[in-house]
């Protein structure tokens, strides 16, 4: 159903980086680059991006407001998880178990915009 999503942030160039290293554990590279927003891809689902808001206002992140990104394993939630944590994300839940069968972590990137790593079997 989700075909993208697009996450706002106040210094494009140092956005590019850190998703750069999150995704590519997981094998995500940039897809589409409009010059003030970017797009990863793995190929396998929908897209993910960064970009300045057009209407020139400073980017912000909704409270409460969550991008979950499936993993195919709990070893690559450990992956990106990692990669985020080692690009100076901030730990919002570390990768592990959530009841019996969610396998996730949790982190906020450099634009306080928070994401999911997870791995649910059967999803």
């Amino acid at each position: 159903m989700i075909g993208y999503v697009l996450l706002g942030t106040n210094n494009y160039e140092r956005a590019k980086d850190f998703y750069d290293k999150v995704f590519a554990p997981v094998g995500g590279k940039r897809a589409m680059d409009f010059g003030s927003s970017l797009v990863w891809s793995n190929g396998q689902g929908p897209l993910l991006g960064i970009g300045q808001p057009y209407n020139k206002l400073p980017a912000t992140y909704g409270n409460g407001t969550m991008v979950a990104l499936q993993m195919p394993s709990k070893e690559k939630v450990h992956e990106v998880y990692d990669a985020a944590m080692a690009s100076g994300a901030i730990d919002e839940g570390p990768a592990g178990p959530r009841g019996d069968t969610f396998y996730a972590g949790y982190f906020r990137d450099l634009d306080g915009n928070k994401l999911c790593a997870f791995y649910a079997p059967g999803m």
